[in-house]
């Protein structure tokens, strides 16, 4: 036997949910893994994501080290790596996934950093900019305050440059709450290992 797994072939994994989000702790069911994968992305695509990228990032979300190959999520959700690879895309363009090379190999892996993806929903400010400045454009030349259609678009300006400054705040806000939190850092916290890494499977995949 070679000791490799399914999922991206790296010994010593075993556990893989075939349907969910990759190497499954010895302690979770792959079937519960998958449930939260569909129905958190699910949520993610009823809010206007991608359903293929809402699928990859909540598999990478809900992965023990928040990082899986290409082969790993082609696997886990049962999609072709075309798929996979519209969906980092989709994914790295909005700044919630980052693209990895795999120590000692020529692979890729991609990983969910907190800071980066909460980070993307805050750094919105240039797109609200260029809102504000053609909502305003368009309510200049629809008379302004003066016509209803001006007034619509001066006050969808202005809320358009209230997020901004709201945005702006957000994230150092969110740190300072994190802080009070009772939540050790996420590196901290030892990834649970997949079921098959002991006995006979460990030495297997050793």
């Amino acid at each position: 036997m070679s000791g490799k797994s399914g999922a991206g072939g790296r010994s010593g994994q075993g556990g893989t949910s075939s349907d969910g989000a990759g190497p499954v702790p010895a302690d979770r069911s792959p079937d519960e893994l998958s449930r939260f994968v569909e129905r958190f992305a699910s949520e993610l695509a009823e809010a206007g994501m991608q359903r293929m990228a809402a699928r990859v990032f909540a598999a990478l979300l809900s992965s023990e080290t928040a990082s899986m190959t290409s082969a790993e999520l082609a696997l886990a959700l049962q999609i072709s790596p075309a798929a996979v690879s519209g969906a980092i895309r989709y994914l790295s363009q909005v700044d919630m996934v980052s693209r990895e090379r795999e120590p000692g190999s020529r692979r890729d892996r991609y990983v969910v950093h907190n800071e980066i993806w909460y980070e993307s929903l805050t750094r919105r400010d240039q797109l609200l900019a260029r809102w504000e400045k053609l909502l305003r454009e368009g309510a200049e030349t629809l008379g302004g305050v003066s016509t209803p259609a001006g007034l619509r678009l001066v006050e969808t300006a202005e809320f358009m440059h209230f997020l901004q400054g709201e945005m702006q705040t957000m994230l150092e806000r969110w740190r300072a709450h994190r802080a009070t939190l009772d939540l050790p850092p996420v590196s901290q916290v030892p990834p649970v290992p997949p079921s098959g890494t002991s006995g006979d499977s460990a030495r297997r995949g050793a």
